[in-house]
């Protein structure tokens, strides 16, 4: 007989005890029980009784405590009991002598006074330690230490808990660990048969365990190789569920239709390469190649082009779209922002010069034209972007999400690019491609995150992946610094003088602030918002974490005053369209020497002339982002400069993160610190949705090699049998992960 693990948990542990799971941890059946592991193991010695313990043993005892005195070791004095509270921050020493009724033993507890009101005389416990001997004493060193209820004292309770590896579980006050662990006890002890997701063939070809054997060894085991053993299984279910809806993706994508688009000799493309100022590096090369193959293919190419900051992506992009052009067919460039569209914009139209003016007065005998579409465009514009979408004359269009619009429709829509990809939700991509009537285009979508190889395979699993490492030549070194304002504002003074010299050179200067600070009223607002936040905490230093985060509209006004007389500007994503336009037109055209500026000037800014970026309170931003600004910086012949000002102190975690931003330039490295410093759910985006990830022990970082044959078996799998008919308890469990958050990301990508 099969058991149903979605038999409600009431049926095996009473309405009681199932309600407070339920409440607390919103398991409510026997399969989320099952599945709710261990976070880790505690290691324990082997239970032993007194009179046998040996200098240098790992070991366990179960006893009650005989007597508890604690000291305060500078005063050289006995605390009072009812006094320990007060002692909580003083360097105190607790003993605490527990019998088995014939021998004592000795515990020495160093400043954890508040012991002493736990472990009262008479209370029975476990304890565990490396046994050491003081004076002739008996002694377990720095022990651990587990209160049992007189309910627990049973001999076989006891050898239970006394187990060298106790499993600890996501727990609470109201549902503690121990709990957790007899309730799962009660259903393993009742467990019956269960139906395995993982095929038997590929169970005996990796070696992994069935699954009832590896949900009793992850909940009850022996030994260390149990657990380990255990989560091997589990890890490796994880990522075969996650690679099979990935690999059914990939199966429903090669069975649509796509008009192929061969790359022709003679047209727009061969003309713009003999224009290139420069010669494509082996990579983009390499890419474009790969591009282009999928472009000729009967069926839709869905591929992630991934680069370092001026890696080049644009060009490659650019080469994809005049490639579908010569063919007969139309792109798409979609963008997250206006400003960024808007600069996509001009930089195609400047790349491709007369080959853009199709129809226009200079314009080359062969040429297209590129259209420009955001939501704030005026009536005229927008009605002339429609119109050249709609007939065909824009081979290339830009745009925002405006271009998603039911009106916006377009002659022949061959390739779709998306820029930032992660910005968009697959109903958005989907609307794109439904603009090409029977057939749908190719998708192109790209990142300029870098994104580890483990990375790619999950959360892109669905892509071919392209990646460009080398930098075109002629790009100019960065050098990345961090500014501790708050241990040396002398640096800080510095380095507005650098941003002086800077501009007296000839060169340009970001300014970038966490957030625009149109709220408040003025400057003089948010320093006094700033003291009273200072004030507030006592003036203490290492506190101002916790003020708000620096705006443009303050800093505006403090250079005003400090870098008086260069010429400034703001720009944010508030801003009126035009504004928003003038402001990076006159910036790009060298009528600006400093811009302050919040991330809208993250991705795609292109002015060669801006050298030195200073990003204020850097410590508000993540690792990836502050690389992506950075690159804002020595995109042409000026040598670069990030200067990362922070309050944050030498020891904090948020310091260590801009150390690592300072010390490489290597984005995948950094995205691989960044990623192993976050959360598996971040990884997956699936903190976005506010809910827990299903994803419990696999690590799409550490677990490479398990990612990788899982994602080879899932293919196969597919490859036979696409709806998983033969596989009805893996199609089960994929099923169910699909109305999971896990794959909430997965669809918006």
């Amino acid at each position: 007989m099969k058991t149903d693990i979605d038999r409600l948990l009431r049926d095996f542990l009473g309405a009681r005890t199932a309600k407070t799971f339920a409440e607390v941890l919103g398991i409510e059946t026997v399969g989320e029980l099952l599945r709710h592991y261990p976070r880790r193991y505690l290691k324990k010695g082997e239970l032993t009784p007194f009179d046998e313990l040996e200098v240098g043993d790992q070991a366990t005892v179960s006893g009650r405590v005989k007597k508890v005195t604690v000291r305060d070791l500078d005063k050289k004095m006995e605390i009072k009991l009812d006094d320990v509270q007060k002692y909580r921050r003083r360097k105190t020493l607790t003993k605490v002598i527990v019998t088995d009724g014939r021998n004592d033993l000795e515990l020495a507890f160093f400043n954890q006074p508040w012991l002493a009101t736990k472990l009262l005389p008479g209370t029975a416990a476990l304890f565990w330690g490396e046994v050491t001997k003081f004076r002739d004493i008996l002694q377990l060193k720095t022990p651990g230490t587990e209160i049992l209820d007189e309910d627990d004292l049973t001999e076989a309770e006891i050898e239970r808990r006394a187990k060298p590896f106790r499993p600890l579980y996501p727990a609470s006050a109201k549902l503690p660990t121990a709990t957790i662990e007899r309730s799962l006890k009660i259903v393993l002890d009742n467990l019956e048969e269960l139906d395995d997701p993982i095929p038997e063939l590929i169970l005996r070809k990796e070696k992994l365990l069935g699954l009832g054997e590896a949900l009793r060894r992850i909940h009850l085991p022996e030994t260390e190789q149990d657990w380990l053993a255990a989560q091997k299984r589990f890890r490796f279910e994880e990522a075969l569920v996650m690679q099979t809806i990935l690999a059914q993706r990939r199966a429903v994508t090669d069975a649509l239709n796509a008009v192929p688009r061969k790359r022709t000799s003679g047209g727009l493309l061969d003309d713009f390469d003999t224009r290139l100022p420069f010669e494509l590096t082996a990579g983009q090369t390499e890419v474009c190649e790969e591009i282009f193959a999928d472009l000729a293919r009967e069926h839709p190419m869905h591929r992630l082009l991934q680069g370092e900051v001026g890696s080049g992506k644009t060009v490659v992009a650019l080469r994809a779209m005049l490639s579908v052009v010569d063919a007969g067919g139309q792109a798409v460039l979609l963008a997250p922002t206006e400003v960024l569209a808007t600069q996509h914009h001009k930089t195609l139209t400047k790349m491709l010069g007369d080959l853009a003016e199709q129809g226009m007065l200079g314009g080359a005998d062969r040429a297209t034209r590129v259209g420009l579409l955001t939501g704030s465009l005026g009536a005229a514009a927008r009605r002339t972007a429609m119109l050249d979408a709609a007939s065909g004359a824009a081979g290339i269009m830009v745009g925002t999400h405006a271009l998603l619009e039911d009106k916006v429709q377009f002659a022949d829509l061959g390739l779709v690019v998306v820029d930032e990809q992660h910005r968009f939700g697959v109903e958005q991509r989907a609307a794109l491609s439904q603009k090409s009537g029977d057939n749908t285009p190719h998708v192109l979508v790209m990142t300029a995150t870098p994104i580890p190889r483990t990375v790619a395979m999950t959360v892109f699993g669905d892509l071919a992946v392209s990646t460009l490492t080398e930098l075109p030549a002629g790009r100019s070194p960065i050098s990345s610094s961090v500014v501790p304002a708050a241990e040396k504002p002398a640096w800080l003074e510095r380095a507005w003088q650098r941003i002086r010299e800077e501009v007296a050179k000839g060169h340009q200067v970001y300014v970038v602030c966490p957030r625009i600070g149109d709220e408040v009223k003025n400057a003089a607002d948010e320093e006094a918002e700033f003291a009273q936040m200072e004030e507030d905490n006592g003036g203490k230093p290492g506190r101002k974490e916790l003020r708000p985060p620096l705006s443009v509209v303050f800093m505006a006004e403090k250079l005003a005053e400090i870098l008086a007389g260069l010429r400034m500007e703001v720009l944010h994503g508030r801003l009126p369209a035009d504004v928003k336009d003038s402001v990076m037109t006159r910036f790009a055209a060298g009528e600006i020497d400093v811009l302050i500026a919040t991330t809208v000037i993250e991705v795609g800014v292109d002015v060669p002339n801006a050298s030195t970026m200073v990003v204020m309170d850097a410590d508000r931003f993540g690792i990836s982002q502050l690389h992506q600004l950075r690159g804002r910086v020595g995109r042409g012949k000026v040598p670069g400069l990030c200067l990362l000002v922070t309050d944050s102190w030498p020891v904090s975690k948020s310091r260590q993160r801009l150390d690592a931003v300072a010390g490489t330039t290597d984005g995948f490295e950094l995205s691989r610190i960044d990623l192993e410093s976050r959360r598996e759910g971040d990884v997956l985006g699936v903190a976005q949705s506010g809910r827990r990830s299903s994803l419990k022990l696999l690590s799409v970082l550490r677990d490479e090699d398990i990612i990788y044959t899982a994602r080879h078996v899932a293919t196969s799998i597919v490859s036979v049998d696409s709806e998983l008919t033969g596989y009805p308890v893996l199609r089960s469990v994929v099923r169910s992960a699909l109305e999971t958050e896990s794959t909430e990301y997965l669809e918006k990508t």
